[in-house]
């Protein structure tokens, strides 16, 4: 059976009306084009520590980076005040969950993002009260988000039709274990939008897991999916671009198709709720200039190292473009994306010598 789609953002009789993105001119097609921003992961905990100043306090020294028609990340855990804790004896030794307050959302509308991924392990964290006061807290300042089971999250970009679907191997998201039905759910969407992105939050944890294996990975005894075979099945079924988060540390990019996969940008912003240290530590802001239809113009891999408590400051060094220049190569050779080592990606495979 199909899954219903839950949520549409703006009203199917809205974007359906709206110019495609690509259109004709005196028989010449014009493809639209649009910026989007993504980062990684994105916890709050009042349980573990809120930081100094609030969201401002942890992102105003990067919010100059969070700009694009389109700026997102995946949001870990709870903006509620109520729900009941998955973690009986509360958070701490091998069970934590987060919860800020509500208030938050407003905090990162202000830093820039528009849009959220929620499927992910920790947005069920305080059961369906927590999730239906997260949603609210979004809604109200503004957010968009995306994850839920069958959801499907519409925007209209510079005349562009974009849908957001999120996936992750939990009852409360979008199915990530069930390649084919995200690949229907992808497909489905292509017929109301031009452009697809999908978020999917996968893969093992850990300062040693940089690379991309072939095959299934688990993490805490949970199946944490295929994400090689998911990523391409969407993208065979028609996404245009692809965002990954779970794995803590950054991954490599993949140009599948001429599509860009990204399948990790490490965590962004956790103070006292996400791990530190080497390659826990590195981060970035993904900055991708794309046509309607997922060509990839160019863009810019912005650098960032967290400090403690855990919040992401700009690191000139560039050392994490260099680390996802290098994981790239090694894990997808000339289906790498072509990104230079101070992060300036391009179309030409000149740029990544450079």
């Amino acid at each position: 059976m199909r899954r219903p789609v839950l949520v549409l953002l703006l009203a199917y009789a809205a974007f359906a009306s709206a110019p495609g993105a690509a259109f004709a001119t005196g028989g010449v097609e014009v493809t639209r084009e649009l910026h989007l921003a993504w980062v990684g992961d994105i916890a709050f905990s009042s349980d573990q520590g809120l930081p100094s100043g609030g969201v401002a306090g942890a992102l105003d020294p990067v919010r100059r980076f969070l700009t694009g028609d389109v700026v997102t990340g995946n949001l870990e855990g709870t903006l509620a005040t109520g729900g009941r804790s998955k973690c009986p004896g509360g958070s701490g030794g091998d069970c934590f969950a987060f919860r800020a307050p509500p208030s938050y959302a407003r905090g990162l509308r202000h830093a820039g993002f528009g849009l959220m991924n929620v499927a992910n392990n920790h947005a069920d964290d305080y059961g369906v009260t927590g999730q239906a006061q997260t949603a609210a807290a979004l809604r109200g300042a503004g957010i968009g988000y995306t994850g839920r089971p069958g959801q499907v999250t519409m925007r209209v970009v510079n005349g562009v039709r974009v849908a957001f679907l999120g996936f992750a191997p939990y009852p409360w998201a979008s199915p990530l274990l069930d390649i084919p039905a995200a690949a229907r759910m992808v497909h489905e969407a292509t017929a109301h939008a031009d452009l697809v992105v999908v978020m999917m939050h996968q893969g093992a944890e850990g300062a040693d897991r940089t690379h991309v294996p072939h095959g299934s990975e688990t993490a805490f005894g949970e199946d944490r999916g295929n994400a090689r075979a998911f990523a391409h099945a969407v993208v065979d079924a028609g996404a245009g671009l692809v965002l990954g988060s779970g794995p803590h540390v950054i991954r490599g990019i993949e140009l599948y198709h001429h599509r860009m996969i990204a399948y990790s940008l490490g965590n962004f912003a956790g103070p006292n709720t996400l791990g530190l240290g080497g390659a826990l530590s590195l981060s970035a802001v993904l900055r991708v200039h794309l046509t309607s239809t997922g060509e990839v113009l160019g863009g810019r891999w912005v650098p960032l190292r967290l400090e403690r408590p855990g919040v992401p400051r700009y690191d000139p060094s560039h050392l994490s473009a260099r680390l996802v220049r290098r994981l790239s190569a090694e894990d997808f050779g000339s289906h790498r994306l072509p990104m230079s080592a101070t992060g300036v990606i391009g179309a030409d495979p000149a740029v990544a010598r450079r």
